[in-house]
């Protein structure tokens, strides 16, 4: 395997790779054309990716991988499934989407993750962990139900094996003895130690079909004597339990496999062809290295998870012969600064603070409150570095709780800690808060406990698509009795709703974007809060009055200076200013609420029920992301495209005025 120490700039020739339209080539071709094909392979994914951006170490890992699965398997017809979808860029080059792999991510290309939309190979869309068991289960239950012999085949990572999702599947399977193949992608994470050359003699032994026979046929003849089958069956348990991480999933009614080299394409083809054929639920566990062939995304997994795409270098300019270039033209007095002129006034672009990452505010934040407060403690389900825990971490590792993959127990710990009168910051993607909603409303707020929720990615975030836009939050946050809803318009506001948030007595969200704000003066201490339920009045105007939640207070700031409209950053999404709200409803023609986030009950709605309660019937206008699952890319681009930019906002009221005046 040729090892890179920089990504290729250049496509790279793989003429073997090239003849590969679907998987059914690979079947065709003997262990040296595999081994060809897996180098091929990684070549055109770092090219690719370097190309595109996007997610990159995990891929890297798989090559092999994915290629003994589509060779062993009869894709489509067997169903494969990838959990979550990182590593499945190597899937998308083998089955028919080679030369669209250097669009992925980008606004009208390849999607980031599996999608059942886009190739009957992508059979369980994804973009959330730990649902790949689940999901094959049931493809595997439907087969036996509709009498098919197809496989089902689930490959999981020993990160998304930490959620409890997937522990539900595993002893449902083994329960119910569903023809289910469950691949563990072990990238020496977790789970168990490298275990060496015992472990792959074992390994041989447990794959080979003689060991399969003897071991059915034993159980036969055991099963006579009075007790010989229970000793066999607590000798096997115990020699396997000693090596390998076996007992518990035979325990949970697996037949266990390895671990094995999950880059030794010989070992994982005998392996998987084995596992075809036997009836009952199968557990396949293999070591990968995440960032394989790249060196420095071996030595950096985490770092190289993902990258952005690589700016081509301009060529250099034409070497100039020293001897033959012409003399430098001697300086002149004239090019020497003159001190006695006055200094240049300094531009109010250049003047302006720069605009800093959300979750960098929030970093640096936790850290100065925890030093204010020994009662704060950070939680976080495996998004440290999303959400800058990083400093964090270091700086009170002993008040610090990465709970993995399992964002329903992030709250309830969180709950579990406030009723010891403790302060728990729980940051959280607004997309994965999804998955602890029951527990956020019933651990924490029926029980109306202090704890403080750093939700990030709240809106469109760009390339990752649909299962990772934040376009619900505010939606299912408002309906939520108790519950403090605030929304930053920029980054000083952040750090200071954040203080709010944290001193107020209850339950209390603070959502924001990601990436960059506009640019604000940060304070430097923690004295600054925001008022609960108070608008802030940024332009007074007339006839139209624009209601700004969040982000979108910066376009709305640009449109109200068009229009000579008035501008409120309502800051507040609940409760919302009810005096802010009923005093523009009786001095407007128009109100124009501006949220990212669905129009269907969110922030706009709760304006709604407002002027509804008090009476007030003003025009109103509800601008926010449309009754649809938003696709891939930038996120300038898909505000654009739902009218959520500057432009798509003054023409949506121009319009309403315009059939308003006629």
């Amino acid at each position: 395997m040729k090892l890179f120490d920089e990504i290729p700039t250049q496509r790279p020739l793989t003429p073997l790779l090239d003849t590969l339209d679907a998987p059914e080539g690979l079947r065709q071709m003997t262990l040296a054309q595999l081994r060809q094909v897996a180098d091929e392979l990684r070549a055109y994914l770092l090219y690719s990716v370097g190309v595109s951006g996007g997610h990159f170490g995990a891929g890297l890992g798989v090559v092999e991988l994915t290629v003994a699965l589509h060779r062993a398997l009869q894709t489509p017809y067997d169903r494969l499934v990838w959990d979550v979808g990182h590593q499945a860029y190597p899937h998308k080059v083998l089955t028919g989407r080679r030369d669209a792999l250097t669009g992925i991510r980008q606004y009208g290309g390849l999607a980031a993750f599996p999608r059942r939309e886009e190739s009957p190979y992508d059979t369980f869309g994804v973009g959330h962990s730990s649902t790949s068991i689940s999901a094959a289960l049931g493809m595997a239950l439907s087969a036996r139900a509709k009498g098919e012999k197809r496989r089902a085949c689930a490959v999981i990572g020993d990160g998304a094996l930490t959620a409890g999702m997937a522990f539900e599947a595993l002893a449902h399977a083994g329960h119910v003895k569903a023809n289910l193949l469950v691949v563990l992608n072990d990238n020496e994470m977790s789970i168990s130690e490298n275990v060496g050359g015992m472990a792959s003699y074992l390994t041989r032994i447990l794959t080979s079909k003689p060991y399969a026979a003897v071991r059915e046929n034993g159980k036969r003849v055991l099963s006579h004597l009075p007790g010989a089958l229970e000793l066999a069956r607590r000798t096997e348990e115990h020699v396997k339990g000693m090596i390998s991480p076996a007992t518990l999933f035979e325990e949970m009614g697996f037949h266990y496999i390895g671990p094995i080299d999950g880059h030794d394409l010989a070992a994982l083809n005998q392996a998987l062809e084995a596992l075809r054929d036997q009836e009952g639920p199968q557990f396949l566990h293999v070591r990968t290295r995440k960032g394989r062939g790249f060196r420095p995304a071996e030595a950096d997994p985490i770092g190289f998870h993902a990258i952005t795409k690589l700016e081509r270098k301009p060529p250099a300019p034409p070497r100039v012969d020293a001897e033959r270039a012409p003399a430098a033209a001697a300086p002149t007095s004239q090019a020497k600064p003159d001190d006695s002129l006055p200094p240049k006034p300094r531009s109010e672009e250049m003047l302006r603070p720069k605009p800093r990452k959300y979750c960098n505010v929030f970093g640096d934040w936790l850290c100065d409150m925890a030093a204010a407060d020994a009662r704060l403690i950070g939680i976080t389900p495996a998004m440290r570095e999303g959400s800058d825990l990083i400093r964090f971490s270091q700086t009170y590792p002993e008040r610090y709780y990465d709970v993995a993959i399992a964002e329903q127990h992030a709250v309830t710990l969180a709950a579990g800690m406030a009723c010891e009168a403790m302060k728990p910051v729980v940051a959280i993607y607004s997309t994965f808060l999804q998955r602890g909603y029951d527990q956020l409303v019933h651990d924490v707020a029926v029980q109306h406990l202090d704890v403080t929720f750093a939700i990030d990615r709240a809106g469109l975030v760009g390339e990752d698509g649909p299962t990772h836009h934040g376009a619900l939050d505010l939606s299912y946050l408002r309906c939520v009795p108790g519950l403090v809803v605030l929304a930053p318009a920029d980054e000083a506001e952040c750090r200071a709703m954040l203080t709010t948030a944290y001193h107020h007595s209850g339950p209390a969200a603070v959502r924001y974007p990601r990436g960059t704000g506009p640019g604000s003066e940060l304070p430097q201490d923690l004295e600054a809060q925001v008022p609960i339920g108070r608008a802030q009045t940024r332009r007074e105007g007339e006839r139209v009055a624009l209601l700004a939640f969040g982000s979108l207070n910066t376009p709305a700031a640009e449109v109200a200076e068009r229009l000579g409209a008035t501008h409120l950053n309502m800051r507040s999404v609940k409760p919302l200013d009810r005096e802010a709200i009923v005093a523009a409803a009786q001095t407007h023609e128009l109100l124009v609420t501006l949220e990212e986030n669905v129009v269907a009950g969110g922030a706009g709605s709760g304006v709604n029920e407002l002027l509804a309660a008090e009476g007030l019937t003003p025009a109103v206008l509800n601008l926010g992301i449309p009754d649809a699952f938003v696709e891939h890319g930038k996120p300038a681009e898909l505000l654009r495209d739902c009218g959520l930019d500057a432009a798509g906002i003054e023409a949506a009221i121009r319009a309403r005025l315009n059939v308003n005046d006629n």
